[in-house]
């Protein structure tokens, strides 16, 4: 049978983290004191994503391990689309007394490996740990500019080229399959059967449940002068449209770049892709060009034409339709 955090005090829950979560190193003092101490070079990027059993993942869907991978990956993003180098994550769990242990233990694996694989060198420094009746993860997550400055949404320029670095609409084609062949009669998720998996389907479900965007671009992006950057985590056409109005222009998108599903790629979100803009052609190796900046007042534009219907993912309009 197994253990659950209510069987267990704070210290011995905390203790089985530490052990799984391995070392920043920025870090002069990690976790065990009051605060974590990092070293840095420049200016900090900082930023919070939270993660909440119901709208933003259900544990017939994912594993422990596949939760902490995906809360570093999606605070990660962020950091690298401000062109900084991740150096940290502080990770606060509240969970319910039946959690069990074996899930935030893997939960703790799922973040070292995310950061190894996606951030060598970025671990947990530090959270918290408290109860609730429903499982949540916030993670913050800490970067290095290195001297640089930061990247921001507002500096693309009419004549910019607008690339990408990742894939788009993977995630969402992943999410869509879990929402229309894994919940039963009432709605309810249920867990994922292999074998009802079609050829190809397992990868777009990993990049749902685990996605590893290529973020160590983000620093190339910005030596390479990136006027403007930002993680596509709620869709292209939304995301871009907020880059489109804080530049104060048009974002107009080639469909065939976009691959073989223009809706998915313009819709979909949580592929954590990196969306820039450059002021001109020479892009830096693994980013692609996709479209223009044009001169206006804060559109996307699809072949030349203004892009209708729903962009992407809006926790405070989405939500319901989705639990239904």
């Amino acid at each position: 049978m197994s253990v659950t955090v209510g069987e267990l005090s704070e210290g011995e829950i905390l203790a089985r983290i530490v052990r799984r979560t391995g070392r920043s190193t920025s870090a002069l003092v990690g976790p065990g004191d009051d605060a974590a101490v990092l070293r840095t070079s420049g200016d900090t990027v900082v930023t919070t994503d939270t993660l909440v059993h119901g709208p933003d993942f259900r544990l017939a869907w994912s594993s422990g391990y596949d939760l902490g991978w995906k809360a570093a990956a999606v605070n990660l993003a962020d950091v690298a689309a401000m062109g900084a180098q991740p150096t940290a994550l502080l990770v606060a769990l509240a969970m319910p007394n039946d959690t069990a242990v074996e899930l935030v233990e893997q939960l703790a694996e799922g973040l070292r490996d995310a950061c190894d694989a996606l951030a060598p060198g970025c671990a947990v420094v530090g959270g918290d740990l408290t109860v609730s009746n429903t499982l949540t993860i916030a993670v913050t997550a800490i970067g290095d500019l290195e001297g640089r400055e930061p990247v921001l949404r507002s500096g693309a320029a009419p004549g910019d080229v607008v690339a990408v670095a990742g894939e788009l609409g993977r995630s969402g084609l992943g999410l869509a399959i879990l929402f229309d062949r894994f919940r039963d009669e009432t709605g309810e998720p249920i867990p994922v059967d292999p074998d009802r998996l079609r050829t190809g389907e397992r990868a777009l479900l990993d990049a749902q449940l685990r996605p590893a965007p290529p973020l160590g671009l983000g620093t190339v992006a910005a030596r390479s002068g990136a006027t403007a950057m930002m993680d596509v985590s709620d869709g292209l056409a939304l995301d871009a449209s907020r880059m489109a109005r804080a530049s104060g222009v048009i974002i107009s998108f080639d469909s065939a770049a976009l691959g073989p599903d223009v809706h998915a790629a313009m819709t979909g979100g949580e592929d954590h892709a990196l969306l820039a803009a450059f002021p001109d052609d020479a892009l830096p190796p693994g980013f692609r060009a996709i479209g223009r900046v044009t001169a206006g007042a804060g559109e996307v534009m699809l072949d030349g034409e203004p892009f209708r219907g729903r962009r992407g993912w809006d926790p405070y309009t989405d939500w319901d339709a989705q639990s239904g």
